[in-house]
């Protein structure tokens, strides 16, 4: 066995348009695991000290970078942005939207595959691009997910 410690699991959460941050800061706390939430406006501040904000400037992607940068092996991220959720995949991370859809080595190219094709049919004006609404449902499955995303982190 190794000297070195791995580092402990850090939750990044993509924040800005995140329906589910107070889930993510109770099933957090449950877990023992610390938290960055990465936005390029303000965020309410947090007393808990395994609550850390980050504001990033307001350049594209800045906040996608941000996580990028620092997500990996052992790692959480929690974003509804697929090419964001590559990126993590691709660096090790455990990564799921916020509807608890998660992102892994083997649907990550269909899900890219889907949001080009998404975006091309909404540029040429066969679709309206509209989402779904945000459910109760979505809201149960996500914490299932970063839940058992959370016991597989620990376990690592």
């Amino acid at each position: 066995m190794s000297e070195e410690t791995p580092h402990p699991s850090t939750i990044y959460v993509d924040a800005d348009a995140c329906p589910v941050k107070p889930e993510i800061l109770k099933v957090a706390e449950r877990h023992g695991l610390p938290v960055v939430l990465v936005a390029n406006s303000g965020l309410r501040p947090s007393r808990d000290p395994m609550v850390r904000n980050v504001i990033v400037s307001a350049g594209f992607d800045a906040a996608d970078n941000w996580i990028a940068e620092r997500a990996g092996q052992g790692d959480i991220v929690v974003t509804a942005d697929v090419p964001l959720a590559g990126r993590c995949v691709a660096a090790g991370a455990q990564v799921t939207g916020p509807t608890g859809r998660i992102f892994d080595k083997a649907n990550i190219g269909m899900a890219t595959a889907m949001r080009d094709l998404s975006a091309h049919l909404r540029e040429t004006g066969e679709s309206k691009g509209y989402n779904a609404a945000f459910s109760p449902r979505d809201r149960s499955a996500f914490l299932e997910t970063l839940d058992r995303l959370c016991r597989r982190a620990k376990q690592r």
